[in-house]
């Protein structure tokens, strides 16, 4: 083999590799929260006050170690947003996602970070920067991120 050229190994296989990971105790506070009751909690720097959702144990600014929960609105403002119309299998369906669809990022109410999600518009001349939305809820909730179905705009 000539220097600089390296044989590649490719494995191919239809097998799932089932894995699970923790969403920490943060996480796993902020996800039980929706799934319980409709509502975001976010974390308090006690030095700072920034407002982190989805929530983590140290400030980044400060490293402060936070533990002051914080009942946020399920409404907020759009901050920026694409609309997507490339097609690629969605990892938590398995299923090619229907396109159009537009990912955003909200600043929650009460929040200093954004939570990045679906947005369920895909007219560009509807979307922008500073757009009020709010948060649509599952009927049957798990405990992930997909609890919340979309945010909306509020009219």
């Amino acid at each position: 083999m000539e220097y600089g050229k390296k044989e590649r190994l490719t494995i191919s296989s239809l097998e799932q590799i089932p894995y699970r990971w923790s969403a920490g105790k943060y996480g796993s506070k902020f996800l039980e929260s929706i799934r319980q009751d409709k509502k975001f909690l976010g974390i308090k720097c006690p030095s700072c006050e920034k407002v982190y959702v989805p929530p983590r144990e140290i400030c980044g600014p400060c490293f402060c170690k936070m533990d002051q929960w914080v009942e946020l609105g399920n409404e907020g403002t759009l901050l920026a947003y694409s609309i997507v119309s490339y097609r690629f299998i969605d990892p938590n369906t398995g299923e090619p996602r229907p396109v159009p669809y537009t990912y955003g990022y909200i600043e929650l109410d009460g929040a200093s970070t954004t939570l990045s999600h679906f947005i369920n518009e895909h007219d560009s001349e509807k979307l922008y920067p500073g757009l009020r939305v709010r948060a649509v809820f599952a009927e049957e909730r798990t405990g992930s991120l997909e609890d919340i179905k979309h945010f909306e705009i509020i009219s």
